[in-house]
């Protein structure tokens, strides 16, 4: 953007700055634009560093926005783009990095003005813009492009800056949901990106996103302030935007964030995320082709050659970078999508032996329940929940010891199995929710999870056992709790108080509701557990005898009489032998687990009711969009540099 500029300008008053915004119409091929684009800036890799950006050039596009239907300057950028990028694949070594910074140069400034416009008007109004003085489709052919540099042009330390604003530009486009406010059918734009002539390159393009996301390349070091040749060529006018950062080294943990860390890999899944949760109404080709991709590396057939959404990825390397990056919304929501709708995928993951290296991250999601957003914890409750309905998950579980578990700080476990491990979260997620959130269909979530795992709770730890009838406890006390309160404002109710004491005798009349669900599960899940493997917990057995007392206020309560009775014959069984071993000498807790695990070999079976096998299974809810686009677009907003602001989108705010 002009040559000499001192760094104290005011960049809004700079010539080259001023025709490109100005009336006048400058042509394509007009040698203006190699000095104009002749400038030099680190991208911004910071919500803050954009702002910063924004505000310094907003006066220039507001003078742009005034005067492009008369210029067409923006139609006549974006056709310098069209023309030099034909050229990307075949620049030689010794020019391709100064070619392709000036490439960049060009789509970063026509990103800049999309993103003003996309806020600042109609999406028509947009669309004119982009086209005034074009011949009729410079839309399309700017998509085409962009969409071509992704799937056909790889990623290197010339072309990466240009790959992220290509990704980065999609995103602008689409983006135009989040100010309209109408659905993505009712959007020309959306239209040309889901049903245009470009669909053809969706199974590719959802490929190469894909596999920016896996490969986790970080921004080239010479973007670090170490200016080569040709940056060096590059005028000071744009310096005074390039953002004074730390080095690699000198950033803490705290500090990097995935998009500074790396950009690329960031934007192309938000990209991904974006595109396969609108249109969903109808045929949408990325969606269709995210949910049909097969293991590069695996023994699935060849495609069909008239399915033409289906292409092939390395699972493995999806799986690893999924674990590194499962702690974060985004990675979360993309392994939702591939276990929930990909089948291929989903077996794939079940199959491996090494799942703790997944589990574990989510788990620590979960625990730190305060510290993440709603959305984040149903997601990863979530996948829990559709791993469990598989019975090989819920055995391998059980089997998987882990050392250590420093994170969690309730207990010291020096080693206890992944099962237990994720019993111990999701019990936790529950007492949380009761305190906090109040959410039933959380509860539910993690209610069910621990249903579909409790026929393979095996040689749980003793603390496992002591949280699991600890939670019945809990529950059972605030049961008894509510039953005598209801009892109390009834005798008022019936004295004929005030209107509001009958309101709060109908909602404590559907907090009791809830809680003998909640409390039928924990006894179902404890029915199914002693059922199916009591020989294999003793610890569970030992607890459930300590806390007896608990169960006997219970036995004859009609609501939970059914279920409880199993629990009861457990109970006297086992507390009948102990009772004949203390007659003949005292017994340590040592002894008595000794009892248990001999009293269980000889345990009668045919003396409990056969209840029906505990098996839940995940089904999306009517109309996923209200609950998914929002939050796309909010992590959008959060973990790209393309922030909004709450206030100029109702989308946003709906998640906040």
């Amino acid at each position: 953007m002009g040559t000499a500029v001192s760094r104290n300008l005011d960049i809004s008053s700079n010539e080259y700055c001023l025709k490109f915004v100005g009336k006048d119409f400058i042509t394509p091929n007009d040698p203006f634009w190699n000095r104009f684009l002749a400038f030099n800036i680190t991208p911004p890799t910071t919500s803050n560093d954009q702002l910063a950006l924004e505000s310094r050039i907003e006066p220039l596009c507001q003078q742009l926005l005034q005067n492009n239907l008369h210029s067409g300057n923006l139609g006549s950028i974006i056709q310098l783009f069209l023309i030099r990028s034909t050229e990307l694949l075949s620049a030689t070594n010794s020019d391709a990095r100064l070619y392709n910074w000036q490439l960049y140069n060009t789509l970063f400034t026509i990103r800049c003005v999309l993103k003003f416009l996309s806020e600042t008007t109609t999406e028509e109004q947009l669309i004119e813009h982009v086209e005034f003085k074009g011949n009729g489709n410079t839309f399309d052919s700017l998509i085409g492009t962009l969409v071509g540099i992704l799937v056909d042009v790889p990623v290197n330390d010339s072309t990466y800056l240009i790959h992220l604003e290509a990704v980065t530009c999609l995103l602008v486009f689409l983006s135009v949901q989040i100010h309209n406010g109408r659905r993505s059918d009712h959007s020309n734009i959306f239209r040309v990106i889901m049903i245009g002539k470009h669909v053809i390159h969706a199974p590719v393009l959802v490929k190469s996103l894909l596999t920016n996301f896996i490969s986790q390349e970080k921004l080239p070091p010479w973007l670090w302030g170490q200016s080569g040749t040709q940056c060096g060529l590059a005028s000071d006018l744009w310096s005074m935007l390039t953002f004074s950062r730390k080095s690699t080294e000198e950033l803490t943990l705290h500090d990097q964030n995935d998009f500074q860390q790396a950009p690329l890999a960031t934007q192309s899944l938000l990209l991904v995320l974006v595109l396969v949760h609108h249109w969903t109404t109808h045929t949408n080709p990325y969606r269709n082709s995210l949910f049909s991709c097969l293991n590069s590396l695996g023994n699935s057939p060849v495609p069909p050659s008239n399915v033409s959404s289906l292409f092939k990825i390395d699972f493995n390397a999806l799986y690893v970078t999924l674990c590194k990056k499962v702690s974060g919304d985004a990675a979360t929501l993309l392994l939702y999508l591939l276990l929930h709708r990909n089948l291929a995928f989903k077996t794939y993951l079940l199959g491996r032996m090494d799942l703790e290296q997944l589990i574990v991250p989510i788990l620590k999601t979960l625990y730190n329940a305060p510290n993440s957003n709603s959305h984040h914890i149903y997601m990863s409750l979530i996948i829990i929940l559709i791993l469990s309905e598989d019975d090989s998950f819920n055995k391998l579980i059980h089997e998987t010891k882990l050392k250590n578990i420093t994170w969690y700080t309730e207990r010291t476990l020096t080693e206890i199995s992944l099962g237990g491990l994720l019993i111990l979260v999701v019990i936790r997620t529950v007492q949380y929710n009761m305190l906090k959130m109040r959410d039933k269909y959380l509860h539910t979530n993690c209610l069910a999870a621990l249903a579909n795992m409790s026929a393979q709770f095996r040689e749980l730890h003793p603390y496992v056992s002591q949280r699991l009838v600890s939670l019945f406890e809990t529950l059972a006390k605030r049961y008894l709790r509510l039953v005598k309160r209801l009892k109390t404002e009834k005798n008022e109710r019936d004295k004929e108080v005030a209107i509001t004491v009958n309101q709060d005798f109908t909602d404590m009349e559907q907090d009791l509701t809830v809680l003998e669900e909640v409390l039928r599960m924990v006894l179902e899940i404890l029915n199914s557990c002693l059922s199916t493997q009591l020989t294999n917990n003793p610890n569970l057995i030992y607890t459930l005898l300590y806390n007896k007392h608990m169960f006997e206020t219970f036995k004859d309560n009609v609501v939970f009489q059914d279920i409880i009775h199993n629990i009861h014959i457990i109970i006297k069984y086992f507390s009948q032998l102990l009772n004949d071993k203390s007659q003949q000498y005292e017994v340590d807790a040592h002894q008595v687990l000794l009892v248990i695990q001999q009293g269980a070999k000889n345990w009668p079976k045919e003396k409990l009711t056969k209840f029906p096998d505990l098996k839940f299974k995940y089904v999306e809810e009517d109309q996923p969009e209200d609950f998914f686009i929002p939050y796309v677009w909010a992590l959008v907003s959060q973990q790209s540099v393309l922030h909004w602001t709450n206030d100029s989108s109702p989308l946003l705010s709906a998640v906040c």
